[in-house]
């Protein structure tokens, strides 16, 4: 990542985006996933970054807004939120396909780590991305 210490802080505030490279690095290191998404980060700027965690943001945002007024995951408000969110990884990080999407869905319930991230937004939303990515249609 080509920030400086007080980039990543104006970007990321608390959280550090590289805490857990070491342990990414040693579960994927040997994918093209993994070299593509470390190719592309490499190259980012500032500006970049903002841009990605914007979209983030209002791809997280949006779910917990559709979780917190009750609209099921299943909806076709909340899998196509899902679907921006596989678009987003696929355009700034690695191709993401709706396979690998679903099973990166488990993540966020089965790793307490993904699974306290998306519920410090709202309570319940890492369940509620994963349902919402398991019931995007199989044709997307």
């Amino acid at each position: 990542m080509n920030l400086t210490p007080e980039e990543r802080a104006e970007i990321f505030g608390d959280h550090d985006p590289e805490q857990y490279a070491d342990e990414a690095r040693e579960r994927w290191g040997d994918t093209d996933a993994y070299r593509e998404s470390q190719r592309r980060a490499a190259s980012y700027t500032k500006q970049d970054w903002r841009r990605i965690q914007e979209e983030a943001t209002e791809i997280t945002e949006g779910l917990a807004a559709l979780l917190r007024a009750g609209v099921p995951a299943d909806s076709a408000e909340a899998t196509a939120l899902a679907e921006r969110h596989r678009e987003h990884i696929s355009r700034w990080f690695y191709e993401c396909s709706p396979e690998f999407h679903r099973c990166l869905a488990d993540t966020y319930v089965s790793d307490p780590r993904f699974t306290a991230t998306y519920d410090q937004t709202a309570p319940g939303l890492a369940r509620y991305v994963h349902d919402a990515i398991k019931a995007v249609p199989a044709a997307s």
